[in-house]
């Protein structure tokens, strides 16, 4: 029987149309880890591997943990996106810092 983690993981990939070939491309997992993830009833993913998994997703760790629905969804665009951020060499979040003070000017 899947775990909480494992149905939530699956779920969130079906809803966005993902395969488990495309979520194992982009956390840089096997396949098969990632089914096991998904199907068994206790998966213990390394805290890296969560994050990886949560940002493929589009969504916080915290939700695939935790209740998502104490997490509005305008949070978890939010969190998923300074995830994003903060993985971004420092010229890029340089140059993403004058695009937001020039359009906050405006």
């Amino acid at each position: 029987m899947a775990s909480s983690l494992g149905k939530k993981i699956g779920a969130r990939r079906r809803e966005l149309g993902m395969s488990l070939d495309r979520l194992a491309e982009l956390t840089e997992s096997s396949k098969s880890y990632l089914w096991e993830l998904e199907n068994r009833d206790k998966p213990n993913p390394s805290l890296d591997k969560l994050n990886s998994i949560a940002l493929a997703l589009n969504i916080t760790p915290e939700t695939l943990l935790g209740n998502s629905a104490e997490t509005p969804q305008q949070e978890e665009t939010d969190s998923a996106f300074f995830r994003k951020y903060q993985a971004l060499e420092e010229a890029d979040k340089k140059r993403l810092r004058r695009i937001v003070d020039d359009w906050w000017e405006d």
